[in-house]
This record gives C-alpha cells, structure tokens and sequence, in this order.
C-alpha cells in the first residue's frame, strides 16, 4: 500500500515542470498555488482562478508582478448605465445591490459568478471603458467578456458525484470515503472527477468504512 508520502510523489515537484498543461493535470490547493507564485515573484494575491491565468502566463513567459493595494476609490453618487466601474466605486455592496435590484426589477438581487470573474478582469486590465451597462450585459448573459470557470468547484463535483451514486450508501461516513477517493484522484494524472471504479480500485483504502 502506497504510504501519503509516496502519493504526494506522484505529482512531481512545480520546478520539475515543463509546461502549463503538464501543470494542469494535477490538483493544486490555492494555498500551493500562491506559494509558487510567491517564490516566483510573483502575483500571489488572488482567487484561485487569478492564480491560474498567473501560472499559465508565466510558463508563456509573461510575469505578473505584484502589485500593490489601491485603497482610494473615487465615488460617483449619481450612478447610472454609463458609469465606468472604475470611476464610481463599484464593489460587490449592498448599495450597488439595491441599483441592480431596481434596473432589473429583480429582488433580493444576487451577483453572479460571470459578473465577478468579469470585475476580476476589469481591474486587472484597468479596462476604465467597462461600465455598469456592460456589466449587466454580464447578468444577462449577453455578453462574453468573462466567464467563470466552473473547473475550480472541481472537489464539490466530486463529492456531489459521489453521493449521487447509489453505491456510496454501503458506507458509515460519506464524506471521508469521498476525500479518501479525491485525495487518489487529485495526486494522479487521473481525470479529476468522480467514477465508481474509483471504489474498486481503493478498495484496500476505504474497506474501514464499508457497512
């Protein structure tokens, strides 16, 4: 039986990688990934999707330097279609939740993960042309400025994954199986989601919890 030690291993060390696709057939924790970007000089403040588009572009060789924090916001307190997020203080807030609720008519109104992953870029690109209108082109899913990347969720698939088979009732503790399973899956170059072969082949490891 291969120890914990020997399956960390099998995912080769971050300088030992050649390229951003060999990079990406492995699972990474944010917490891994931000302490690459820092060692690297990176860049290591961010969602994980940040982090990602950081270490595809360095291993194109285009490095994102850290950047320091912005505090100064400017505020517009007429907002309206036209307004630059840049330029009125835009934020994810109960006060620009209120105008969305009353241009939509859409109450209690929810930013979506399209709209946040579309700020991302606006700030990132300091895009001063991006305004609330095209923003709720976003909502709407009018437009493909920026779409979220569902691949981060890629743990919370697999245990919905798990739990939907009807297999995973022979055993006392779901949750532990699952992260048991992932762990395999996420050290491997295996894909990354969840398959009931997966019960087979970790038998050895799991059989603890079978009822």
């Amino acid at each position: 039986m291969l120890g914990a030690k020997e399956l960390m291993e099998s995912r080769p060390d971050f300088d030992k990688i050649a390229s951003f696709d060999q990079f990406n057939k492995y699972y990474w924790y944010r917490e891994e990934m931000s302490q690459i970007c820092k060692s690297l000089g990176l860049e290591y403040r961010g969602t994980k999707q940040e982090l990602n588009h950081i270490i595809d572009e360095y291993f194109k060789g285009n490095l994102i330097k850290k950047s320091p924090r912005k505090k100064v916001k400017k505020q517009v307190e007429n907002i309206s279609l036209d307004s630059p997020l840049l330029e009125c203080g835009f934020s994810f807030n109960a006060k620009f939740r209120e105008y969305f609720a009353a241009v939509t008519g859409i109450s209690p109104f929810k930013f979506t993960a399209d709209m946040a992953t579309a700020w991302r870029k606006v700030k990132s690109e300091k895009d001063g042309n991006f305004t609330i209108q095209d923003l709720l082109k976003v909502y709407y899913g009018q437009s493909d400025y920026a779409k979220y990347d569902h691949s981060v969720c890629q743990w919370n698939q697999f245990l919905k994954d798990f739990c939907a088979d009807k297999n995973s009732g022979h055993y006392s503790n779901k949750l532990k199986v699952a992260a048991i399973l992932w762990k395999e899956v996420r050290d491997s170059d295996k894909e990354k989601r969840y398959s009931d072969n997966l019960l087979r082949d970790y038998e050895d490891k799991i059989k603890d919890y079978r009822q």
